[in-house]
């Protein structure tokens, strides 16, 4: 049981000491050690035991997301390889079969995998899973979107975004419209692999992630865009790649 102490010293008040010094306990470490409490964006961190990635978390209402865009990488493959039933991972510009070659891009350590959907089901460390659409409408109606909102399509709510995007333009597109990161989310651009073109698009300027519903061929997935600081919602073939969030069990 991990237990943080806050010393509080104000001079000539000595003797008042023990009055200043508070103890919480955190009832709700996780197996791992890691320290996850109530309060909203109270940040720590999990490392995945099965690639050894330290990835920060987040406390958003009663949701524990993962503060970053997932990096495992079992396999990979070039853009131009493509399936809806067979698990596929890539890399934002790189074009080979090589896991130790596309770990060491910028792009792996800074944006993470794109998964197309077979793959993202499964690449959730244990413990943690990839969100369904009603987890991502819980998510959004606390970040405050209306119940009419969050079950629309296309781009929804006010400034719901905005509050999930990373501030400034290290990462985003300028201008990063609505960026406070608020939540503590800290979405970031990975792009996705389009099915059509069999190319990665978007890099930088948007983010996709996947959910865990599907729609017949297709599946929910969310956008986030450099210019506007809504949320999109809709669903798509699932052979393309898109980024994956993972929050806890």
């Amino acid at each position: 049981m991990t237990k943080k102490i806050r010393i509080l010293i104000y001079p000539l008040l000595v003797m008042g000491l023990l009055l200043a010094v508070s103890c919480r306990d955190d009832n709700n470490d996780d197996n791992n050690g890691n320290n996850n409490n109530n309060n909203n964006n109270d940040a720590t961190t999990f490392t995945d035991s099965r690639d050894g990635n330290v990835y920060k978390t987040v406390k958003i209402g009663n949701q524990v997301w993962m503060a970053e865009n997932l990096r495992y990488l079992p396999s990979v493959v070039p853009a131009a390889t493509s399936s809806t039933t067979d698990p596929y991972c890539y890399i934002y510009m790189y074009n080979g079969t090589d896991v130790s070659e596309a770990k060491a891009t910028s792009n792996y350590t800074t944006y993470g995998v794109l998964y197309n959907w077979q793959a993202a089901k499964t690449a959730s460390p244990a413990g943690w899973h990839l969100p369904s659409d009603a987890e991502w409408k819980e998510l959004e109606k606390f970040l405050g979107m209306t119940e009419e909102q969050a079950n629309a399509y296309n781009w929804r709510g006010k400034n719901e975004g905005g509050k999930l995007k990373e501030t400034g333009t290290t990462h985003w597109t300028t201008p990063n419209e609505g960026a406070t990161n608020e939540s503590g989310f800290t979405a970031l651009p990975g792009g996705l692999r389009n099915n059509q073109d069999r190319l990665l698009w978007n890099i930088r300027i948007a983010g996709y992630w996947w959910t865990a519903t599907d729609q017949s061929d297709k599946a929910y997935y969310r956008s986030l865009v450099h210019y506007d600081s809504t949320i999109f919602r809709g669903y798509d073939d699932k052979s393309h790649a898109y980024s994956v969030r993972c929050i806890k069990d």
